[in-house]
């Protein structure tokens, strides 16, 4: 169950900041850099390397290819947000700190809702991604690969977070404001 406000007799039993607390964004950096690593080398198998076609002007190449960049940080915290309204009711904030792009919530979501809204984005980009990557002509395989490793490595604090949700007590509440995450139960 979803509640807008903390249920009575529930408290603060942990959580996790990734602007705070180092540990937490060093090991989440580092499996997001580690990911994209590993994706990139069997990009490699599957493609030889060819970021840009001969056939269309480097600049527009370029610009294209940064706007699908934005356009996926978009659609990932766009469907974050989706999912916390459907779930809560209550409207999301999205925002941008310098280092993540975030959707947030005031409301507390069950372990069941919080893992669903965390890991939509990654899986149903990732299934749109795949098909892009294999109907895409070969020349911009690359382009749209290259967006896939951001949608799959970029999930990695989200990964993190639904580990951390497999140790905590079933009455899990969890409240998350964009780059933070708290844990509440009732549990002593």
């Amino acid at each position: 169950m979803n509640h807008p406000t903390l249920p009575a007799g529930y408290r603060k039993i942990g959580g996790v900041d990734l602007l705070q607390d180092r540990s937490a964004a060093l090991a989440v950096n580092l499996g997001a850099l580690g990911a994209a690593v590993v994706l990139f080398l069997l990009g490699l198998v599957l493609r030889p390397f060819k970021l840009f076609s001969d056939e269309i002007p480097l600049l527009l190449q370029l610009l294209l290819f940064l706007f699908g960049l934005v356009f996926y940080m978009v659609l990932h915290e766009l469907t974050h947000g989706v999912l916390m309204r459907h779930y809560s009711g209550l409207r999301p904030r999205y925002g941008f700190n310098g280092v993540y792009a975030y959707a947030g919530s005031d409301a507390y979501f069950d372990r069941r809702s919080y893992r669903v809204i965390a890991l939509a984005p990654v899986v149903w980009l990732g299934l749109l991604l795949l098909f892009l990557c294999c109907a895409a002509p070969p020349s911009f395989f690359w382009p749209c690969y290259l967006i896939q490793i951001t949608n799959l490595s970029g999930a990695a604090g989200d990964l993190y977070v639904c580990l951390l949700l497999r140790k905590l007590p079933d009455d899990l509440l969890v409240q998350d404001s964009g780059v933070a995450m708290q844990f509440f139960s009732a549990k002593l």
